[in-house]
């Protein structure tokens, strides 16, 4: 069977995370959903998504195809439902379709919005699934036990180094390559997972539920409280509470980030700090992408959403509730507004736009230091993601 995963209209409500991305490769717990998915089926699968960004993520079509929401996390009762569908048959919970089967030429009729199917079923099968930006930090702690389960079962961690304080170590799994040096792991709350070729300098002190993944550090005398995952290859110091880090990100100096999530390729300046509560104890409001305007959370915490590629200089200082879009420059003292949108160069003073040719620039720097290359593809959704977000700059 041919497995595609598709984006529905959640997508714009996980704006800015999926301005470069499909849905399915958000990371969060340890894997990106695709990586769960992938794990669960046992194969490869493709993405049914937006019109620009098929060159990078394009679909691959079989005469039997199974499509799957990509803002769903599986598990084994999920995926019995799955394989149980039979041709023109679709999934569905309250108003959300979960999974379908279509062939090929179903397929070719229809887009990524406009996803119909002849048979429809309920189930009542609970699973992990984004609605919402600030799902990825607060479903952050089941999605990494659910992933400790999935990466950890039938295999033998590495063994914790000596000099290593650790609490409830049977909850600790570490991966080959990585070095831990002296420093505290408190696996009483939830597993702690290091993985391949990872650092922990000394002096960290980290309370599980925790992800380090594949070639990330922890820099020296940081402090972080879980669920907080660190994406492949990024850095993180400071203090850090219940936030996701994307791939290939630094908020690696002094300075607090709490109920936050950064995309892939973000910088976070030295002694930068993130509100994660407001003085009246009141819920956040948020910037929503579909509405154009701010939406009650509900949440008493909730701190800083980012998009790819953008930074901050040392000593920035977010609101409560701040949403960054992408490829945005920010510097300057003071709280910052609680919408930065995409290609904005500038802080408290005022904002400009950030030329395109500079900021693809910037990201062929980025891309370069660490040995990766930065393609035509990359280039084409750079241009078009600052198309679509020229009308953000006009409020």
């Amino acid at each position: 069977m041919n497995y595609i995963l598709f984006d529905d209209g959640r997508r714009k409500n996980l704006l800015p995370l999926t301005f470069m991305r499909p849905v399915a490769d958000i990371r969060f717990g340890i894997l990106t959903i695709r990586d769960k998915w992938e794990k669960h089926l046992n194969t490869k699968t493709s993405t049914l998504t937006e019109q620009y960004l098929r060159q990078k993520y394009p679909i691959v079509k079989d005469a039997n195809n199974i499509l799957i929401n990509g803002s769903i996390c599986p598990n084994p009762q999920l995926i019995n439902e799955i394989h149980k569908l039979e041709p023109n048959q679709a999934i569905m919970k309250d108003d959300c379709l979960i999974a379908m089967h279509l062939t090929e030429h179903e397929i070719e009729k229809t887009s990524h919005k406009e996803l119909q199917s002849g048979e429809e079923f309920f189930t009542d099968v609970s699973y992990v699934e984004l609605v919402n930006n600030y799902d990825v930090f607060l479903k952050n702690d089941q999605a990494i036990r659910d992933d400790f389960e999935l990466l950890t079962e039938g295999r033998k961690s590495a063994s914790v180094p000596p000099c290593v304080q650790a609490i409830s170590p049977e909850n600790i799994f570490i991966e080959k390559g990585a070095i831990i040096n002296p420093s505290f792991l408190n696996a009483s709350k939830g597993p702690i997972y290091i993985g391949k070729d990872t650092e922990i300098m000394e002096g960290a002190m980290i309370r599980g539920p925790f992800a380090l993944c594949e070639g990330a550090i922890v820099k020296m005398g940081t402090k972080i409280y879980g669920p907080t995952t660190v994406g492949p290859y990024s850095r993180v110091g400071g203090e850090v509470n219940q936030s996701v880090i994307f791939g290939h990100s630094n908020k690696a100096h002094e300075g607090f980030l709490g109920h936050s999530v950064l995309a892939e390729w973000c910088n976070i300046g030295a002694d930068s700090n993130t509100s994660n509560l407001k003085n009246t104890y009141e819920s956040v409001r948020l910037w929503n992408y579909p509405e154009q305007s701010f939406v009650d959370t509900g949440l008493q915490f909730c701190g800083l959403i980012m998009g790819d590629h953008s930074k901050c200089g040392i000593n920035t200082m977010f609101n409560t509730g701040t949403v960054v879009g992408v490829s945005a420059n920010i510097f300057g003292t003071n709280f910052l507004r609680n919408f930065i949108y995409s290609f904005a160069w500038g802080g408290t003073n005022g904002f400009m736009t950030y030329d395109i040719n500079k900021a693809i620039k910037a990201a062929e720097a980025v891309y370069k230091r660490r040995n990766l290359e930065f393609t035509d593809i990359d280039r084409d959704i750079f241009h078009n993601v600052f198309n679509i977000t020229f009308q953000y700059r006009r409020l």
